[in-house]
Formats: structure tokens, C-alpha cells, sequence
């Protein structure tokens, strides 16, 4: 992977650092802790523009993050929605979707600013970003002074560590390897927890079928007893109805 970075780097310049930074911003895997310490190096080599450099990993990080941005608004709300209501969408449910809008609406600004100095994060945030229709200017306004921190300091890293600037990546890469640990970890509990969540609804909907068949049938049983007993009130009436008019003759008959 390095010797693969650098080979883009000197042969393109600040546009392969451009290429490298968008790509890193879209493809997690690809690590900015590279590029950028290498673009710093060979900035105080007289390779390239240090300035350049810097202006050029940030338009590449910005244009990646406007992808994944426009990924997210094309996703948007209804659709995320619907997905997580399938059963075979284990990321998240619907009331999970509802909670990460609100609290993106609420907190967005902030997440998006600090989301680009966090490996993985600044890749996955820009679709929140986006699916919540968070105003574009804001979202780019964020996203480039971020980015913008986030590069100076690996660039200014790679400035003074000179032919050590691979040293950065190896300080810096077990933390995305946490980060990345940390969001398997997550879709981990997240799909256990939605499994837990379909298994105690099919228990309820069971559970809530059975009393409404025992209610159904207890209604049924109660009907057939009062059908029971307007029957059995009914032969009564008819037998004493049929009682009294057989006396009533025999009255008759005997004053006669």
C-alpha cells in the first residue's frame, strides 16, 4: 500500500494527493495517515508545494465527503425507513433511524466538524449528513475546516519527521484499527439486538393472537350459553302457555 501511495504521489503531485485523499474519504481502507505525512515529506524534499499540497488533500477530502453526502440525500429519510422496517436489515430498526435523525438535527454541526479528525467516521458521517438535508453550504463550510486541521497536521507531521514520516502511520493506524474494531463491534450488537427485538414482537403478536382467539372463543361459548338460555326461558313460556290454555279449556268444559 505505501509503496503503491507513493508511486501516485511523485508521479501526480498535489492532484494524486487530491485522487488519494477523495479516495481515502470514500474508501475507509485507503489511509489519509500515509498520504498525507508523505506529502509533507516530500514537500520539504522540493518535491511539490507544501501549500499545495495542503489545499489540494483538503479539496480532495470535500469532494469525497459531497459524494458520500449525495449518496445519503438520494438514500434520504423515507427510504432508510422503509429499509429498516425489512427483516433482513439488521443495522438498525425504525425507531433506531428516528433517534440518529433527531439527534442529528440536534447535534449535526458539531458530529460532522469532529467526525473529520476520526478514521472511519468521516467517511460514514457524510451520509447522516445528507439524508437529514442538513444545508450545503453549512456541510461544506464544516467539512473543509476539518478536513483542513485534520491535513495540515499530518502534512506538518510528515514536514518534520522528514524520511521517517512512515512513523505517523504506525502511531495513528492501530487507532482507525480500534475505530474500525469498534464500529464491527457495533453493527455486531446492533444486528444481535434487532434479532432480540423480531423475537420478543413475534412472542407479543403470538402472544396477543392467542388472547384474541381465547377471547373469541369465550365470546363465542358466552353466546351459546345466552342462546342456551333464551331457549330453554322460551320452552318454559311455551309450556306454560300450553299448561294454561289446556286448563282454561277444562274449565270450560266442566261448566258446561
Amino acid at each position: 500500500m505505501a509503496d503503491w501511495i507513493r508511486s501516485v504521489v511523485e508521479a501526480w503531485g498535489p492532484s494524486g494527493v487530491a485522487l488519494l485523499i477523495a479516495l481515502e474519504t470514500i474508501l475507509p481502507p485507503v489511509p489519509s495517515e500515509l498520504i498525507l505525512p508523505l506529502a509533507g515529506f516530500l514537500a520539504r524534499d522540493g518535491a511539490m508545494n507544501v501549500v499545495l499540497a495542503w489545499i489540494a488533500a483538503t479539496v480532495g477530502g470535500v469532494a469525497g465527503a459531497l459524494l458520500l453526502y449525495w449518496i445519503g440525500a438520494w438514500l434520504g429519510y423515507e427510504r432508510l425507513h422503509r429499509l429498516a422496517g425489512r427483516p433482513w436489515f439488521f443495522i438498525a430498526s425504525q425507531k433506531d433511524v428516528d433517534r440518529g435523525c433527531r439527534l442529528f438535527e440536534r447535534y449535526g454541526s458539531w458530529i460532522v466538524a469532529a467526525a473529520r479528525c476520526v478514521p472511519v467516521a468521516r467517511s460514514v458521517v457524510s451520509l447522516p449528513a445528507g439524508m437529514t438535508r442538513m444545508p450545503l453550504p453549512k456541510f461544506v463550510a464544516l467539512t473543509t475546516a476539518g478536513t483542513a486541521v485534520w491535513n495540515a497536521a499530518f502534512i506538518s507531521a510528515g514536514w518534520y519527521l522528514a524520511e521517517k514520516w512512515q512513523r505517523v502511520d504506525a502511531y495513528t493506524g492501530p487507532a482507525g484499527l480500534v475505530m474500525i474494531g469498534l464500529i464491527a463491534v457495533g453493527l455486531g450488537v446492533l444486528g444481535w439486538r434487532r434479532s432480540r427485538e423480531k423475537t420478543t414482537v413475534s412472542s407479543r403478536e403470538r402472544s396477543e393472537r392467542h388472547h384474541s382467539s381465547r377471547e373469541r372463543s369465550e365470546r363465542h361459548h358466552s353466546s351459546r350459553e345466552r342462546s342456551e338460555r333464551h331457549h330453554s326461558s322460551r320452552e318454559r313460556s311455551e309450556r306454560h302457555h300450553s299448561s294454561a290454555s289446556g286448563a282454561s279449556a277444562n274449565s270450560r268444559g266442566g261448566r258446561r
